[in-house]
């Protein structure tokens, strides 16, 4: 039986009910869920990722809450799975990505409706491999500045569309790096994203000038590209090719 009341406390999965048309079934979901915003107007939030309201939601009495084993903590999804079913995913990869949503379609009736989405992930994994391929520095925060490693879905959207990631081989899966580091490392490029921290064109330009990535290229990027799976996957992918190809024009 379709789920009816539905609590998503993951912004890409919040995004994907929405696509498959599940919208009017999603009673709940968090202050970061942002897209699509006009579609998300009136609906309940329930705190953050990372501190859900867990009372206020067991009050709406959900028949499917939606997590990540990411971006919830462990305690709050062992606290919901003991009063509501819980569907929590995980997606590292790409491929990942296409079978989480095939997943999440599955358990809210919307096989049809995922099946796009899932198709259009398809599409861009076979798409032939970029030629050029750049090294780079894709930073996550800035004080200290952190990265990601090779465990991550991040650098599995990196490496598709054309990026070595300087800081794939590290022991931590967000790994703090000194500028001194990166710079070492020698990368093409340095991205910036707007999310989790919010890089602007402002630090953009303060970075380049100060010139302590050496001749790397800093570029500002949309953080969503690069972490948000769900039905943004494909798009996203395709957005962070194009991103790879403007950061080897002069």
């Amino acid at each position: 039986m379709k789920p009816m009341r539905i609590v998503s406390l993951v912004p890409s999965t919040t995004e994907s009910v929405c696509a498959f048309g599940a919208r009017e079934r999603l009673v709940a979901c968090t202050n970061w869920c942002t897209h699509p915003a006009e579609l998300l107007q009136g609906v309940a939030r329930v705190g953050g990722t990372k501190n859900p309201k867990r009372d206020a939601i067991a009050q709406l009495e959900p028949d499917l809450v939606l997590c990540n084993a990411e971006e919830n903590r462990e305690e709050d999804i062992e606290w919901l799975q003991a009063r509501a079913p819980v569907l929590v995913q995980a997606p590292c990869t790409v491929a990942e990505a296409a079978m989480a949503l095939a997943e999440l379609g599955e358990a809210l009736g919307c096989e049809d409706e995922a099946a796009p989405f899932v198709a259009a992930i398809a599409r861009e994994l076979a798409a032939p491999p970029p030629v050029q391929r750049l090294r780079a520095f894709y930073a996550i925060w800035k004080k200290p500045w952190m990265s990601v490693s090779q465990s991550t879905y991040i650098h599995d959207v990196l490496r598709i569309a054309g990026f070595d990631n300087v800081t794939a081989d590290s022991a931590s899966r967000y790994p703090e790096v000194a500028i001194a580091d990166i710079a070492a490392m020698r990368p093409d490029a340095v991205l910036l994203p707007d999310e989790p921290w919010v890089f602007d064109e402002a630090q953009a330009r303060e970075i380049a000038a100060s010139q302590a990535f050496g001749a790397a290229k800093v570029t500002l990027c949309c953080g969503r590209d690069f972490c948000w799976h769900g039905v943004h996957a494909a798009e996203g992918v395709r957005r962070a090719r194009a991103l790879a190809v403007r950061c080897t024009e002069p």
